[in-house]
């Protein structure tokens, strides 16, 4: 059987059948300090008045409309209105630090992105990102707006306290099937709203880009609505292309199939502990499996090591990995298997995700995120109010 072509060099950006939505700039800008998203140009009344159009529970609808309440009163982003309080983490070609906003005194988390680009380019990419204030959904990151100043592009976001689940399952060794469950429920959720309200894909699922806070909410981030931006950083930043499915590291069409790929293969790495390709030896599975799981424990169970060129072969020609211990639940294992067939045709869409058994479970039951955040993460065992404004 001949290999399939593996093409490195594929253009991040090339989705055919979902567009990067665009809108049109209002506000003017300057090499300096340049705005996106000023009060006039962002409806909070509009945005409140969507989330009627959603099928949300009132707690829902409560924490976004807070949100968008403490949106407004922020208002206008400005460099110099912005506290640095410590680095959260980097990935992506930029880093994210905690910030305050000196007028509330609400904590942010913002994301600076150096790029090198054309003036024409630069304004392209904050034309895009402008749709991210209309992504107000309980399993989407909080936008708070975004501005260039001196080469940096600057996005402001709603602050997970939990942090990404790729530093929570660093801390905890392996992540409950309970919790995953209702992981996956809020990513499938957020994954579909991003496609069926604004025809966008996610294209960079993977557990460092799925947050969580105190509250037990779990948020995604990191979306792909600045295909400009998307190309721009990859002209200057090699990404991590270890979660993209087969047909995206060959070059050819695809589309949110490939985030489904993206999700089955962090489910299984956040399960077991261990990035899962190549397929590591069933004995070695056993051992993590009946290993108390912490930080400490894990950290004598390390993948095999391959060149970059090597592992992407692997997932492009190589069988995918599968979850086969059975001390996973037979429902988990087969959501996991659908989600990971070589040929997206094959693969579970969305819709299917939704309503599998393993879901429709997940939906039902009831399990303490906040409590397992909190506990996991050394975070105070309550459940925090958002943190408001002073008068």
């Amino acid at each position: 059987m001949s290999k399939n072509k593996l093409n490195l060099t594929l253009p991040p950006g090339s989705v055919q059948d979902l567009k990067v939505v665009e809108s049109p700039l209002t506000t003017q800008t300057t090499e300096k300090n340049s705005l996106l998203g000023k009060p006039k140009d962002v409806d909070i009344e509009a945005a409140r008045e969507s989330l009627n159009d959603l099928d949300l529970e009132d707690i829902e609808k409560a924490r976004i409309n807070e949100f968008l309440k403490q949106k407004k009163l922020i208002g206008e982003l400005h460099e110099e209105e912005i506290e640095k309080l410590g680095e959260l983490g980097s990935g992506n070609g930029g880093v994210v630090f905690k910030v305050r906003h000196l007028k509330t005194h609400l904590i942010m988390a913002r994301k600076l992105i150096h790029l090198e680009v054309k003036p024409a380019i630069k304004k392209q990419i904050m034309t895009e990102l402008k749709v991210l204030h209309q992504c107000n959904f309980p399993h989407i990151v909080g936008f708070f707006g975004a501005f260039y100043n001196d080469g940096e592009i600057s996005i402001c976001m709603e602050y997970m306290d939990g942090g990404s689940l790729d530093l929570i399952l660093k801390r905890a060794g392996r992540i409950p099937e309970a919790i995953l469950s209702k992981i996956t429920l809020a990513v499938l959720k957020g994954l579909s709203y991003l496609r069926d309200k604004h025809a966008i894909m996610h294209r960079d699922v993977k557990p460092s880009n799925i947050l969580v806070n105190s509250s037990g909410e779990i948020k995604i981030c990191d979306f792909g609505v600045s295909g400009q931006l998307i190309d721009s950083m990859a002209n200057s930043f090699v990404g991590t292309r270890s979660y993209m499915s087969p047909e995206r590291l060959q070059g050819t069409h695809y589309s949110v199939q490939s985030d489904i790929w993206s999700l089955g293969l962090s489910l299984i790495e956040m399960a077991i502990g261990m990035y899962p390709i190549p397929t590591p030896d069933e004995k070695i599975v056993e051992q993590i499996m009946k290993s108390e799981v912490n930080e400490d424990s894990m950290s004598q169970f390390e993948p095999k090591t391959m060149a970059i060129f090597e592992l992407l072969d692997y997932i492009v020609n190589e069988p995918p990995p599968r979850l086969k211990h059975p001390a996973f639940s037979e429902e988990f294992r087969n959501f996991v298997d659908i989600c990971l067939k070589k040929n997206p045709d094959d693969r579970a869409d969305l819709k299917t995700l939704l309503k599998h058994p393993w879901i429709e479970k997940a939906e039902k039951q009831d399990v303490d995120i906040a409590g397992w955040v909190c506990k996991t993460m050394d975070l105070p065992p309550s459940t925090p109010k958002r943190n408001t404004p002073p008068n």
